[in-house]
């Protein structure tokens, strides 16, 4: 597997070694060694998984607090557009956005950890996977308005489709007002 940094602490893109003939391919989507060699030593104990329509952008969202989720995201089909935004209010990169290109083509990944709002744009049809770190805690979850226009997330889609739920998250700066630095996302 190769491991390429993107300039956020912990938030790293991955890439498989991909084994191909003319029967098809194989890879290891997931090897805990070496994602420890990498730095990754988080226990995954949930696995989900989605389906979006191409145009579709879901997000901004995170787990707070103690359900604080690292994340290991793939796509089997289609091509997305991966983004994660540091919350970490003691991170350099507090606020900072990174994205990522994530096709079932490439295989690559994406780990997102924990303390950081996560969100895609599907530019193709896709299915979406990923692997947490912990479990999914509804009265511990948050969310960053999609289109803030402080983060200047170019989504690469002109009219998403966007659910009720992220159409009214409240802003970076709405968020930042709201948490104390003893927070975490």
């Amino acid at each position: 597997m190769e491991i390429i940094k993107t300039g956020i602490k912990g938030l790293v893109e991955i890439k498989p070694k991909v084994f191909g003939d003319e029967r098809g391919c194989f890879f290891e989507s997931f090897r805990e060694d070496a994602l420890k060699s990498a730095g990754i030593s988080e226990h995954f104990v949930q696995d989900n998984q989605s389906f979006s329509r191409k145009g579709v952008v879901r997000g901004l969202h995170f787990q707070q607090g103690e359900h604080a989720q690292g994340k290991l995201v793939r796509v089997t089909e289609g091509k997305v557009l991966d983004v994660a935004v540091d919350l970490r209010p003691e991170s350099p990169t507090f606020g900072q956005h990174r994205s990522v290109v994530l096709d079932s083509k490439s295989h690559n990944m994406l780990y997102v950890p924990p303390g950081m709002a996560h969100g895609f744009a599907t530019l193709e049809d896709a299915v979406f996977l990923y692997k947490c770190t912990a479990y999914y805690n509804k009265e511990s979850e948050g969310g960053i308005l999609w289109n803030d226009q402080d983060l200047c997330i170019d989504w690469r889609i002109e009219n998403p489709v966007i659910s009720e739920k992220d159409a009214v998250l409240p802003t970076f700066a709405q968020w930042v007002a709201n948490n104390t630095q003893n927070s975490r996302a």
